[in-house]
């Protein structure tokens, strides 16, 4: 008898590589994903307005970096003693108004190079609900400012379709040969509730494919189904029942690189996690001959490494691996 239903995602046409540039943007799901690329060396950029949820706001980011916007102080509200921006996660917001508005100029304009000249874009929708302000305007955080200050509506479909059509359009021009990614995130938004979260995800869903198949050059990758209806089990969850934990995090990821990364990256990258092991590997006598030639036999795999493929950088590794005094 069967017991489970496991969900292989269809291979995408284009696959990626580490000599790709890759731009991710979105929710918290999306910063354990950019994670795993970075330790297997790809180039990659996440989330540089911080962590967003809603489609206006990681749409309106797109466009903001692709005009290379420079914020002010008119662009900074003061909440208590707190400099934030509405576009921004709290992760900018400071004590030092100058510091504020530095630190999301620095990250802008990073931003800015680094879309021009990305292969691909990975977008990771986390909810339909959007918080409004008096004036209309969408925030992409509330910065634990009171819900009532605030108008919460679900974006229809075709809200979200006609947000990232025109953000897409844009960046087309910006960047005509970048590639997108959308995904959904597996995380459950269950204080809005559970017949409201699923409302959210099902119209995010029917308006990515509806993009998908519109345009060439975009792709869906399925990680809320891989967790949702594929896992399929709360012990894949951490103890809040909705963020997805560790075990399910790297089965979607395993999925990931099975559909969307090319075959001889994915030999390249099992390379890696062997000097990424040897990195972390703390010995019991580190001047131990045994643990010399430990350091050794590993310092050549990762010059072997760098000889075939010097378009990966592994500096930190060769640092690491070349100091004396370690």
């Amino acid at each position: 008898m069967q017991f489970h239903l496991a969900l292989e995602p269809t291979p995408f046409a284009h696959k990626i590589d580490h000599k790709d540039k890759l731009f991710l943007a979105g929710s918290c799901f999306t910063e354990q994903i950019g994670a795993k690329l970075s330790a297997h060396k790809f180039r990659t950029i996440e989330n540089p307005k911080g962590i967003l949820f809603n489609p206006v706001s990681i749409s309106n980011s797109i466009l903001s970096y692709i005009e290379n916007k420079v914020y002010t102080a008119e662009d900074i509200f003061l909440n208590g003693e707190v400099w934030g921006s509405w576009d921004h996660h709290t992760r900018f917001s400071n004590l030092d108004k100058d510091k504020c508005i530095r630190d999301i100029n620095t990250s802008m304009q990073a931003a800015n190079g680094f879309l021009q000249e990305a292969d691909w874009l990975l977008l990771t929708l986390g909810s339909a609900f959007v918080y409004e302000r008096s004036d209309g305007t969408v925030v992409a955080n509330c910065h634990k400012i009171p819900a009532d200050k605030f108008r919460k509506r679900l974006l229809t479909p075709e809200e979200i379709v006609s947000t990232f059509d025109t953000m897409i359009h844009r960046l087309k021009q910006f960047n005509p040969g970048i590639k997108i990614i959308f995904t959904i995130s597996p995380v459950r938004h269950l204080r809005d509730g559970f017949v409201e979260n699923n409302r959210s995800k099902a119209c995010l869903i029917q308006a990515v494919h509806h993009l998908v198949d519109k345009f060439e050059g975009l792709f869906y990758f399925p990680a809320y189904e891989l967790v949702i209806d594929d896992l399929r089990d709360y012990r894949f969850f951490a103890e809040d029942m909705a963020h997805p934990n560790y075990a399910a995090t790297n089965y979607v990821w395993e999925k990931f690189i099975g559909a969307c990364i090319n075959e001889l990256t994915q030999l390249i990258m099992k390379e890696i996690n062997v000097i990424n092991a040897a990195v972390q590997h703390k010995p019991f006598f580190p001047t131990s001959q045994a643990h010399q030639k430990f350091l050794a036999v590993n310092l050549q795999k990762l010059l072997s490494l760098k000889e075939r493929f010097p378009y990966i950088d592994l500096s930190k590794e060769l640092a690491f691996f070349t100091d004396v005094d370690r």
